[in-house]
């Protein structure tokens, strides 16, 4: 990466987009441009290894058999699971790809599928869906906002000691349904993880600047402002259906 220049890879799209959550990659290249910064999306496919030099990657959902296919690729693609152990560029993650980031994952039929061991968490059936707004407090250093999205998941994913959640929920599943204290997501090293389809980033612009960032290799308050004011109206009309909604 220059410092004028910025490339965004998104990782197995034919598969894990579903959602619609590719377009995080459009609100991330769109804010760094408004910024003068020049950002490249980089489709990476699932017959392709993942290039381990990109500046931010992002991957969303799918459904079981696409996030076996998806699994499998992370997997072979070592020298980007590497850099990503290392810390080398931050990556979003969203639902299916979520789980399959973290050591394994149980599919509705039953069957245990290794994950790329790059998030401490596993995640199993839990019976039903979770589909809903979904809200939580920031736990992540640097946000201070709200985050909200839309999940849509069968998985309950439990993370262990090297893994901390996203945030502490407030509406909605997250990671799990029946815990004791209900969180969504997991962040460890460069990777944040969130079960918030919407696209996640279009609902969560300090969320996206994190991640710029970090990318960037600046700190959060030093991005020039950007005035989207569509993206308030958005935020405050879904935040307050989910109040409403709430039990």
């Amino acid at each position: 990466m220059t410092e004028s220049h910025l490339r965004i890879g998104v990782i197995d799209p034919e598969v894990l987009g579903t959602y619609g959550d590719t377009g995080n990659a459009l609100v991330l290249a769109h804010r760094a441009r408004s910024r003068g910064v020049d950002a490249d999306i980089v489709m990476v496919h699932l017959d392709e290894t993942i290039p381990a030099d990109l500046d931010l990657y992002v991957m969303g959902g799918g459904e079981d058999t696409a996030q076996a296919l998806a699994a499998e690729h992370l997997r072979t693609s070592r020298a980007f699971s590497a850099a990503l152990a290392r810390g080398h560029a931050p990556l979003l993650a969203i639902c299916a790809s979520f789980q399959i980031l973290g050591h394994s994952y149980t599919d509705a039929h039953g069957r245990t599928v290794a994950g790329a061991g790059l998030l401490d968490c596993h995640t199993c059936p839990q019976g039903f869906r979770s589909i809903g707004e979904l809200v939580s407090t920031p736990l992540l250093d640097g946000l201070t906002q709200a985050l909200t999205g839309f999940e849509n998941h069968g998985g309950a994913t439990q993370l262990g000691p090297d893994a901390t959640p996203l945030g502490r929920v407030k509406a909605g599943a997250g990671n799990a349904t029946d815990a004791s204290e209900r969180v969504d997501g997991a962040c460890q090293g460069s990777i944040v993880a969130t079960y918030m389809h919407g696209p996640a980033l279009a609902r969560n612009p300090e969320l996206a600047d994190l991640l710029l960032a970090r990318a960037l290799g600046v700190s959060p308050g030093s991005l020039a402002p950007l005035e989207v004011p569509f993206v308030a109206d958005l935020r405050a009309e879904r935040l307050a259906h989910s109040q409403v909604n709430t039990p």
